[in-house]
C-alpha cells in the first residue's frame, strides 16, 4: 500500500524529536514503532509485524551515533508488545490482534511519559533543607526532580543520613533567610557543571533552560566548569544527582562523557551519589569498563598534525609594537579540531560501587537491585 512505501521512521522519529523537545530518544523511537504498526497495514500475521518491528528498531539505531537509550527503549516495547500479545484479550482475526498491539503501544508510551513526573516525585525527599546539590548535563528528568523540590518545598527524606548540612538548628536558620515560593518553600541551592564552549551543545541547551526556571523559582544556582568540580566538592556540595542514557544490568549506568569523573571524585570526596532514571532506560548490557559499551567513540585522539587551522592571519597583524618580531606570513590561528564533536556527544560507564541509589518510577533501588528489576520487566 501507499503509505507502506512512503512512511519513514527516521524522518519520523526526527519530527518527533523536533516538535516536542521535552520527548527523550527512546519513548520518540517508541512513538515511532508505534506509528510504524498503523501505517504498515499491509502485515497479515504475527511474524510479519514482529519482523517489521525489528527491522525498524534496526533502522533507528544505524541512523544514530549512540544508540544505547533508544535500544533500552525499543527492546523493552519489542518485549512489551510479545507478552501482549500472550493475554487472552488478543485473541481473534489478525485486524483486532493489530489493533490490540497499537492500543497497549500508546499505552506503553503514555505510561513511559508520566514516569519522569512519578520520579520527581519520589526524587524530591533527597533534596534536604539546607543541602547543595551537584548536577550535570542536560538531564530532563534532574531538571523536573530539581524544580518539584523547588515547587513543592524539600522535606525531611531518606537522604537524612547523607546530606552535609542537615542539621535542625542550620535547617532552622536556612528557612529564614530563604524566599517562599508560592506553598513551598526553597532550603537548597544547586551547582551546575557547564563548560563555557557547552551552549552549544542539546544536552547544555536543555541544562541552561533548567538553570533559568530554576533561578525562576528562587532557587539560587551556581555555574562552575569540570576542572572546578573536585574544589566544590570538598568545600561545598552535599549530593551529586546525575541522569542516564542506560541503567545497564550490573546497576551501573551509561551517561554523558564526565559523569564517571563526577562519581569518583565524588567517592573521594565522601559525598553520596544518586542516579534518576526511567525504567525504559534499564537496558541489557553487562559492561566491566569503559572499553565495553558496544559503540565506537574517539574520545582520544593522538596527532602531530596541526587540525582545524584558520585562514592565514595577515602580515602586518603579526608585527608587534618594536617591529623586531616578524613571524613568517603563513602562521596562521589554531582553532579546536573535528573531534570535539565527537567528544560533545560521547558517553562513559559509571561502575555500580560508586552509586549510592537509583531512583526509578518503581521507588528507590541499590545497585545491586538492578538485576532483579530487569527480570522483572523482561520476564
Amino acid at each position: 500500500m501507499e503509505p507502506d512505501e512512503e512512511f519513514d521512521i527516521v524522518r519520523t522519529y526526527q519530527q518527533l524529536l523536533a516538535h516536542d523537545p521535552d520527548l527523550t530518544m527512546p519513548v520518540a523511537a517508541i512513538e515511532a514503532l508505534v506509528e510504524t504498526l498503523q501505517q504498515h497495514s499491509s502485515t497479515t500475521t504475527i511474524s510479519e509485524t514482529l519482523d517489521l518491528l525489528a527491522r525498524s528498531t534496526a533502522q533507528l539505531k544505524r541512523s544514530v551515533a549512540n544508540p544505547i537509550s533508544l535500544s533500552a527503549g525499543t527492546d523493552l516495547f519489542q518485549r512489551y508488545l510479545v507478552n501482549a500479545l500472550q493475554r487472552p484479550s488478543a485473541a481473534g482475526d489478525f485486524a483486532t490482534i493489530r489493533a490490540h498491539l497499537i492500543t497497549h503501544g500508546r499505552q506503553f508510551v503514555t505510561r513511559a511519559k508520566a514516569s519522569r513526573e512519578k520520579i520527581a516525585h519520589l526524587g524530591r525527599r533527597f533534596v534536604r533543607d539546607g543541602t547543595t546539590v551537584l548536577t550535570n548535563g542536560g538531564s530532563r528528568v534532574v531538571g523536573a526532580l530539581l524544580e518539584r523540590a523547588a515547587e513543592d518545598g524539600a522535606g525531611a527524606g531518606p537522604a537524612a543520613s547523607v546530606a552535609g548540612e542537615s542539621g535542625a538548628s542550620h535547617g532552622r536558620r536556612r528557612r529564614r533567610r530563604q524566599p517562599s515560593i508560592g506553598s513551598g518553600t526553597v532550603r537548597f541551592r544547586v551547582v551546575y557543571v557547564l563548560n563555557h564552549d557547552d551552549a552549544a551543545r542539546s544536552q547544555q541547551r536543555e541544562g541552561l533552560s533548567t538553570i533559568r526556571a530554576l533561578r525562576r523559582l528562587g532557587v539560587p544556582v551556581a555555574t562552575i566548569p569540570e576542572s572546578a568540580v573536585a574544589y566544590a566538592l570538598e568545600k561545598t556540595i552535599d549530593m551529586v544527582i546525575v541522569g542516564a542514557e542506560g541503567v545497564v544490568e550490573n546497576g551501573g549506568i551509561i551517561s554523558r562523557l564526565g559523569t564517571y569523573q563526577l562519581a569518583v571524585l565524588a567517592r573521594a570526596a565522601r559525598k553520596p551519589f544518586y542516579v534518576v532514571a526511567e525504567s525504559h532506560k534499564f537496558v541489557r548490557l553487562y559492561p566491566l569498563s569503559q572499553l565495553d559499551l558496544g559503540i565506537r567513540q574517539e574520545v582520544v585522539r593522538f596527532s602531530t598534525a596541526v587540525e582545524g587551522e584558520a585562514e592565514e592571519a595577515e602580515e602586518d597583524d603579526l608585527v608587534d609594537d618594536d617591529d623586531d618580531y616578524r613571524p613568517s606570513a603563513k602562521a596562521k590561528l589554531l582553532k579546536p579540531g573535528p573531534a570535539a564533536a565527537d567528544v560533545a556527544d560521547a558517553v562513559d560507564f559509571t561502575p555500580p560501587d560508586l552509586i549510592s541509589a537509583l531512583v526509578t518510577e518503581s521507588g528507590v533501588m541499590t545497585p545491586s537491585a538492578v538485576s532483579e528489576e530487569l527480570i522483572r520487566i523482561w520476564f
